[in-house]
């Protein structure tokens, strides 16, 4: 059993023809079919059933073309390793982010990687923090930028920037003229908030605890925009249905227009670290660290970098 036969019976599977298979392999058909057929000689079962018009897979057909997928990505994750080992900054980057990171970050974040390292490309996903947790550990991201506080063993982590946050209210709102507002304020006001799952949230409700829904006193209003995006929230705000707190990196976005004004909390601000997290298998330390001098380099709103050492405790970067 060769590599070579088992891409030569994927592509069969794929094409579901052995003449396209064979094109799109590069070689003759009877080329093809020959290592086909010794491939099932060799295992002593039917890949295919081969028919006038169409070929098929047989039911253990079916189960040996998927493990030779796997097999055939493995391989191509050793060679990945292989030239990554070389050089740190060539090959792909798998980035996850949390939703209300990653629409404020990655436009400025991907430019600048373009430049610190053209031979990088980032695979970008987003997710829940619970998520991105769960694909660090699988494997299936290589990275992951998220808020604190976070409880993972297995993980290293990096501080990224402190973020302040700011409350969003209508334009003709009463607090739209004041420069500062008291977090305890924040609880005479309708709060809009994200639904469960949404670390923001949390974080939210930690920094004005007197604003955390009553379990008999959740306003309607609070209810239709659980699960939402911060954009849905701030649609809501600008119609004059409640107020928010939102993340410094988001006023661009959310606060850019002329139906919502952005006013700062009083001193001392409440502020979410947001760190950047990767395997403690995970070689690949000078990617890690382009991306925090990329991040660094970006000037977000209301952010202040951090030039703090890695640590594999949460409780050392708090």
């Amino acid at each position: 059993m060769t590599l070579t036969e088992l891409k030569y019976i994927i592509a069969v599977a794929r094409e579901r023809h052995f003449g396209r298979a064979a094109e799109s392999c590069f070689i003759s058909q009877p080329s093809l079919s020959v290592a086909v057929r010794k491939l099932e000689e060799e295992l002593g079962v039917h890949i295919f059933e081969r028919r006038s018009q169409e070929v098929s897979l047989t039911p253990v057909g079916e189960s040996i073309v998927e493990q030779a997928q796997k097999v055939l990505d493995d391989v191509r994750r050793i060679e990945e390793l292989a030239v990554q080992g070389k050089d740190p900054l060539c090959g792909p980057l798998r980035l996850g982010a949390i939703f209300t990171i990653s629409p404020y970050l990655m436009p400025g974040l991907v430019h600048k990687m373009l430049h610190l390292a053209p031979k990088m490309p980032l695979i970008l996903s987003e997710n829940y923090t619970a998520n991105l947790l769960e694909q660090l550990r699988a494997g299936e991201i290589d990275v992951a930028i998220m808020a604190l506080p976070i409880s993972e063993p297995g993980l290293m982590f990096m501080p990224l920037y402190d973020e302040e946050f700011v409350v969003a209210v209508p334009h003709d709102h009463p607090w739209a003229q004041r420069s500062e507002i008291h977090r305890d304020e924040v609880r005479s006001g309708k709060l809009l908030l994200l639904g469960k799952g949404h670390c923001l949230r949390d974080q939210i409700l930690e920094a004005c605890p007197e604003s955390t829904p009553r379990k008999n006193g959740i306003t309607a209003i609070q209810k239709t925009v659980e699960g939402s995006s911060l954009l849905t929230i701030h649609h809501m705000v600008a119609q004059g249905l409640g107020i928010t707190v939102l993340p410094s990196s988001a006023l661009k976005e959310t606060c850019g227009d002329d139906l919502v004004k952005a006013v700062s909390f009083e001193k001392p601000v409440p502020t979410r670290r947001v760190i950047i997290a990767w395997r403690k298998s995970f070689n690949r330390m000078p990617a890690i660290e382009t991306i925090k001098t990329a991040v660094n380099s970006l000037n977000l709103e209301g952010c202040k970098t951090l030039n703090l050492p890695p640590v594999s405790s949460v409780s050392a970067v708090n």
